[in-house]
């Protein structure tokens, strides 16, 4: 089991009462639903942030497109499939 670490933080009374909701929904404690909250988030966040670290990476490699380029390739795609 891994070691798991004691947090506090204050939220306002709407929040308490809908987690007290979903706990009894659950059938879960406040702690259990705040601990899987967090988790999702972080989670959620530290995969943004590593799609921006590559897109970051890709622009420092010159891996990219330009908005222009883009555009021609769409509209060159447009008149190819125009033309048959």
């Amino acid at each position: 089991m891994s070691k798991t670490n004691v947090i506090t933080a204050r939220v306002d009374a709407d929040v308490a009462e809908g987690l007290d909701r979903l706990g009894s929904y659950y059938e879960r404690s406040r702690s259990w639903l705040v601990a899987k909250a967090v988790t999702q988030y972080v989670e959620e966040e530290s995969q943004f942030f590593a799609a921006l670290k590559e897109g970051e990476d890709a622009i420092a490699r010159g891996d990219f497109i330009t908005h222009e380029d883009l555009i021609a390739e769409i509209e060159a795609l447009r008149q190819k499939k125009n033309a048959a």
